[in-house]
């Protein structure tokens, strides 16, 4: 596994919930510097009343559309964890363009700056929402992956390594529905279910974390590692939250689960990858990966054409979720 010991590192969106729990697990190797990279100046004091007793974080406020302050902030940086994204499907579908902007012109200048400064490795995160996707952020997210690996596998002489992580849903980041369940039972007594069917792949922060490094340790140029994430159900999740919220909280009111229908651009079942993508797929006990060319098969020692595969689309068990809630401590 990768060892983070003496080295310079830049977090683009490092603010973030993943942004966070990334920084809190690099520093536990030692690293020479890592510099977090956001816009939100507010956001960044609270970050820094956190790890107020660390010396070898920077903070620097720009933004990745801006190409220039991008490159400074690379200078003499071993490697690039670029997080930064409009993730927000709503957002993303009343302001397109916008997205467009931070998603992808951001990432391409993500990729130029990183190539100018000769980074080491940049990985990018990209998300499920990707695969085939129905909405702006989806897209978005897809032409940004494919930027990345195209970048990863035409370096030529240039030493820079490209590779993205594939997340489902985080468990209680920001914007996710477990914060704002747990809001809304507290408040108004009900939750609002776009519908109690829909499922998701979900994975804790601990999970992602891990993912990341993992991927970053073997990455070779181009390629997208994907987590074996379990499904859930938004009902079960809805359910328990509310059996577990209640207890805490000491509500003795019934909570009521209002329907109020999918959303522009949402899906009922997320997918993984493409069935092309499943063709080519190498699978590893906790990850599938999906190389860019023969040189990553080969040294898996494994071919190109597997395709026998198990892509779990049945959800977990309503205790199962329950654990990984109350061990993450997210209710």
């Amino acid at each position: 596994m990768s060892s983070y010991k003496n080295k310079k590192i830049l977090v683009t969106g490092g603010t973030g919930t993943i942004g966070q729990h990334l920084i809190r697990r690099l520093l536990q190797d030692q690293p020479a510097v890592i510099r977090v990279f956001s816009r939100d100046e507010y956001k960044q004091f609270e970050m820094q009343q956190i790890f107020n007793g660390y010396k070898n974080i920077r903070y620097l406020i720009g933004d990745i559309r801006d190409v220039n302050r991008l490159s400074r902030a690379m200078e003499d940086i071993d490697y690039v964890f670029h997080l930064a994204a409009m993730k927000q499907v709503p957002a993303c579908e009343y302001n397109p363009f916008e997205a467009v902007q931070t998603n992808i012109v951001g990432t391409q200048n993500v990729i130029q700056a990183a190539i100018q400064n000769n980074i080491s490795k940049v990985l990018f995160t990209s998300t499920d929402k990707a695969i085939s996707p129905t909405n702006t952020y989806g897209a978005t997210k897809l032409t940004a992956e494919r930027l990345i690996s195209t970048a990863g596998n035409q370096m030529g002489s240039k030493r820079t390594v490209f590779t993205s992580v594939r997340f489902g849903n985080v468990m209680g980041s920001r914007g996710s529905v477990i914060p704002l369940f747990i809001k809304q039972i507290i408040n108004d007594r009900k939750i609002t279910v776009t519908n109690p069917e829909m499922v998701r792949y979900m994975m804790t922060p601990n999970q992602a974390i891990e993912l990341i490094v993992k991927a970053h340790s073997q990455a070779m140029g181009g390629e997208v590692f994907v987590l074996k994430m379990p499904v859930i159900k938004l009902g079960d999740l809805a359910e328990v939250l509310i059996e577990e919220v209640r207890k805490r909280y000491k509500i003795q009111e019934s909570i009521l689960i209002e329907t109020i229908g999918i959303r522009r651009g949402e899906k009922n079942f997320e997918e993984l990858m493409t069935d092309e993508e499943k063709l080519r797929v190498i699978e590893t006990e906790e990850m599938f990966i999906l190389p860019s060319n023969n040189k990553f098969a080969e040294r898996m020692g494994q071919e190109m054409d597997i395709s026998d595969h198990t892509f779990e689309r049945t959800p977990i068990h309503k205790e199962t979720l329950r654990k990984w809630l109350l061990e993450e401590q997210l209710v």
